[in-house]
């Protein structure tokens, strides 16, 4: 076994960089540091067909808006590169003309039409979705069915062709030891014979995972629980090529699930139900922009709490984490097996509550950015951390502090009226006239002043200070809500 723990996360670079993929990233970043190990991050681009110009970038950038970033990658380099394997092209095609020649693989030359054609002629009640396996492959065009002269001519003659896994002729159990699940065991007869290799030489992701996590020296591999049934598939290749003894240890992590529970959150739920599920914007080869929750107002340390706890527990009742906690607190034992429902209201109860804790520094430079998307260009740094301070205790996001306290920088231009007019009277409008006439004399202004003459005021005139408040809060600030004191 290796000593140094090495894990690894492997997006292809076929859309954003959603939750579920971050949150992969963050467990396998804490277990990383808290065993002083290396965390890399490895770009799987053989799938030609579903690559999206500009996925790759995106998903490096969000990791660095994350504050997860790699030991080693495509941009830092390392001493088991290349890192994307559209650039290690040349070295899966020998390992699986090895499975070959161990009889563990064979070459299937089945063009797609073929492949409609089994399935449609195969289909039953009993197998609705017939798989090219074990039952199937002596009944198809492949180096199994053909005769060896056959097989031959067919490849010298460049007949395109990919290599398929062989599963064995009869079944057998298939286990693995899950950090998380525990045992689990599988039954080969159920399991169809992958493609390892397709027709243009690139591998396919059963092939091209072993291979590079073999010879990059991966420890653990964390992954999403949908990769169950692909397992048995991995563990034969691992067993074929290398032998179990350099067999990553498997960690298969929980579902992230929709709020309802009914199954896996997906891009669509955000668009749907209104929340993002991106790190950053992302906007889709159809042009259609999907929310992140950067730009929608969540800070990193939020962000990353609430992901932590979508699926794990230290057992104390704990919630709020820095990242520091948690890699000290992180413990594979207490991740759950069950799916996480995504619940976006408490998504933004981790966020209010990382405003309220960070300092006005903290919050400074993103909430000045803010301030100038919103055409509020602030030179006075000192003004803005003060309004900051005041106003941050009562926000869920950052665009939030903006529109609490923009009315320190611009007059409101309406006022919602229709919340004070049921209760206006005449007593209240000779309150305001003479207000306005007394702190105008003031000889200096400070909250304290101003709240001991205005509640001495309405004191004097008959009246209650706290009939009075939302009437003045309506008249600085435009509407009802503002903060406090206002």
């Amino acid at each position: 076994m290796r000593s140094e723990v090495r894990v690894r996360y492997a997006p292809s670079p076929t859309g954003g960089l959603h939750i579920g993929g971050v949150r992969t990233v963050l467990y396998n970043f804490l277990f990383a540091r808290q065993h002083a190990g290396r965390f890399i991050l490895r770009i799987e681009d053989t799938d030609q067909s579903r690559f999206v110009p500009g996925a790759e970038e995106f998903i490096k950038d969000s990791l660095r808006w994350c504050g997860l970033e790699p030991d080693e990658g495509p941009t830092q380099g390392g001493p088991f590169g290349p890192y994307r394997q559209s650039d290690r092209k040349a070295i899966y095609g020998p390992y699986a003309e090895q499975l070959v020649r161990a009889d563990r693989a064979y070459y299937a030359f089945d063009r797609p039409l073929e492949l409609e054609t089994m399935r449609a002629r195969y289909k039953s009640e009993e197998d609705p979705n017939p798989q090219y396996d074990r039952k199937i492959r002596m009944k198809m065009r492949n180096s199994l069915s053909l005769t060896l002269e056959e097989t031959e001519r067919l490849l010298e003659d460049g007949t395109p062709h990919v290599i398929r896994l062989k599963m064995p002729e009869e079944n057998i159990a298939v286990s693995l030891d899950d950090l998380i699940r525990g045992r689990i065991e599988f039954q080969t007869e159920n399991l169809d014979d992958k493609v390892l290799l397709k027709a243009d030489g690139m591998p396919t992701y059963h092939l091209a995972a072993v291979i590079d996590d073999y010879l990059m020296d991966i420890t653990h591999v964390f992954r999403g629980e949908e990769w169950l049934p692909s397992a048995p598939a991995h563990v034969l290749i691992w067993r074929y090529l290398f032998g179990e003894e350099f067999m990553p240890q498997w960690v298969h992590m929980p579902l992230i699930l929709k709020p309802d529970g009914n199954g896996k959150l997906s891009k669509r739920d955000g668009g749907r139900l209104g929340f993002p599920v991106f790190a950053m914007d992302w906007t889709d080869p159809n042009g259609e922009t999907h929310q992140g929750f950067k730009e929608i107002g969540f800070l990193q340390e939020a962000f990353l709490n609430m992901l932590a706890m979508l699926g794990w527990n230290d057992g104390t009742g704990q919630e709020i984490f820095s990242l520091d906690e948690l890699i000290a607190k992180f413990s594979l034992e207490r991740v759950h097996t069950s799916g996480a429902k995504f619940d976006y209201e408490k998504a933004k109860w981790f966020n209010h509550e990382w405003i309220k804790r960070s300092s006005v520094e903290r919050l400074y430079g993103p909430v000045r950015d803010l301030f100038g998307q919103k055409g509020l260009v602030q030179d006075d740094p000192e003004k803005l951390r003060a309004v900051i301070a005041l106003v941050k205790d009562r926000c869920s996001l950052l665009p939030e502090i903006v529109e609490q306290g923009r009315f320190f920088f611009e007059a409101p231009t309406s006022w919602d009226l229709d919340s004070i007019r049921p209760k206006w009277n005449e007593m209240k409008f000779r309150f305001f006239q003479e207000w306005v006439d007394r702190i105008e004399d003031g000889p200096h202004w400070s909250a304290t002043w101003l709240e001991e003459r205005f509640k001495m005021q309405a004191l004097e005139q008959g009246l209650k200070a706290g009939d009075l408040q939302l009437p003045l809060r309506v008249m600085l600030v435009g509407e009802k809500k503002g903060p406090p004191g206002v």
